[in-house]
């Protein structure tokens, strides 16, 4: 299935889009920045407490405001430009970077800060998100890092004074994007009025449901491993920052390969096939780093993780985008991210906790053991799910009533 002829041209038809340019190129530097504050804040809060504990009580605290914010973020998607609100995200975002580079580079960093701008950065994010979401679809990305390098030359307050000014890019591109504004009624309802129509909308939807709750759990069980990456370079392999650059960048060398395979498809057939074979792969290529103490097979197992987390999360998320509804898209999307987020950080302080009393290796095998768990309810689930799908995308003309594929 990943191995067959790749249309690469399809790769570039979005580039057709001048709005779509500007975005994918603000996005490309921004987006190597936040990717390296995200490998030196781990690595720094492994230097500062040596707890996996606190690797998972970081990660808690810079993910859960999603939990709270999400539903609210979704309503106000709805109902204001996209844009705009992403510009104020971003901006937030950068002076976030800017003081957590300041910090670190007067070495007045602690934990306790690094607590409190982990939970000021998620809050942004609990709105970015589904701002960025609902932006894409009016539109019509990932990149590989060497972090590990930058901070062994210029530490991690290098790294998050790089982030800060990477944000210049994306909101330069941003104010020059045009689009035009979205005839919104406003008014009509309050705003808990419209929360409560977009939960009842999204999980009264049997497919979008399940995508949803997919997405949690895979957020819960396939990407918490990565708190404990930092004790792995460090204990396992003995390693430096530079290890803790391998292993990361691999994972996200993945993620960049299963979102080339993703955007090459020319229709959204077969993709529960793929969400099946990402979750599964991410299973067994967890379940050998785990046991692992090569890092060169280590480092090939977290490419093997990063592609297949990427192909299941993506293609939930491409799924979710064509099932939903243009006027509650925000709201969905905003679901959508809740679930995203929401799960990231109760599995991060699970598996930190977990990783605390009995050791990362044993922490590490009970997520791909889950990956496998999900994978068989998941598939069990597609014919339950497929006529459902295939009536609304029929009614939304995105498959042909003559020739019907499915989503499995």
């Amino acid at each position: 299935m990943i191995g067959r002829r790749v249309g690469f041209h399809r790769i570039l038809i979005p580039f057709s889009s001048r709005n779509y340019r500007l975005y994918f190129s603000g996005q490309g530097f921004s987006l190597i920045g936040t990717w390296m504050t995200q490998t030196a804040t781990v690595w720094l809060v492994y230097y500062l407490t040596k707890s996996p504990l606190w690797l998972g009580s970081i990660a808690f605290v810079s993910q859960a405001p999603s939990l709270i914010i999400g539903p609210f973020a979704g309503v106000w998607v709805d109902r204001l430009p996209p844009l705009r609100m992403l510009k104020v995200t971003q901006f937030l975002s950068m002076l976030q970077s800017f003081v957590l580079a300041g910090l670190t580079l007067t070495h007045h960093i602690t934990i306790h800060y690094l607590l409190i701008l982990a939970t000021f950065q998620g809050a942004v994010n609990a709105v970015d998100i589904p701002t960025r979401q609902a932006l894409v679809g009016l539109l019509a990305e990932k990149k590989e890092d060497l972090a590990g390098f930058i901070i062994a030359a210029y530490g991690s307050g290098g790294c998050f004074l790089i982030d800060g000014f990477s944000y210049l890019a994306v909101l330069l591109a941003l104010m020059l994007m045009r689009l035009k504004e979205r005839n919104v009624p406003i008014g009509k309802s309050s705003i808990w009025t419209e929360m409560r129509q977009g939960f009842q909308y999204a999980f009264g939807s049997s497919p979008i449901r399940t995508l949803i709750v997919l997405t949690g759990s895979l957020s819960l069980f396939s990407i918490s491993y990565s708190v404990l990456v930092p004790v792995y370079a460090r204990e396992i392999f003995s390693g430096d920052a530079r290890t803790l650059g391998f292993l990361m960048s691999s994972s996200a060398a993945g993620s960049v390969l299963a979102a080339i395979y993703l955007t090459s498809r020319k229709k959204i057939a077969g993709l529960g096939r793929v969400i099946c074979f990402g979750i599964s792969l991410t299973g067994i290529a967890l379940l050998v780093f785990a046991n692992s103490r090569s890092l060169l097979l280590s480092t090939f197992c977290l490419l093997l993780v990063g592609m297949g987390t990427v192909l299941a999360l993506a293609s939930c998320n491409t799924l979710v985008q064509h099932l939903v509804d243009g006027d509650k898209r925000g709201r969905t999307m905003a679901l959508f991210g809740m679930a995203f987020m929401g799960g990231m950080p109760v599995g991060s302080f699970i598996i930190g906790a977990f990783a605390e009393k009995f050791g990362v290796v044993p922490a590490v095998c009970f997520n791909a053991l889950a990956c496998w768990m999900l994978a068989w309810w998941f598939s069990s689930q597609l014919s339950k799910i497929r006529e459902e799908a295939r009536a609304v995308l029929e009614k939304a003309n995105l498959i042909d009533p003559q020739n019907m594929p499915t989503i499995n």
